[in-house]
């Protein structure tokens, strides 16, 4: 009798193991996709500055004396 208590309480603990990961998966699956959000939204910010910059052509351009291209 004492190893079938021991056998359902090895069960629930197997369940109860599996749902904290079921939880904690969730949970990194929220995280991943919020972070996706925001790396999303800062590109979004800085792409038009970006293309501007480069469109600029200042310093970081060689100067047409030097330009090999």
């Amino acid at each position: 009798m004492t190893w079938i208590y021991l056998a359902v309480g090895a069960g629930v603990a197997g369940l109860a193991g599996l749902a904290v990961l079921a939880v904690a998966g969730a949970r990194v699956a929220v995280a991943a996709r919020t972070l996706n959000r925001e790396i999303a939204e800062a590109k979004a910010q800085l792409e038009p500055r970006r293309a501007r910059l480069a469109a600029r052509g200042d310093e970081t351009t060689p100067p047409a004396a030097y330009d090999r291209g």
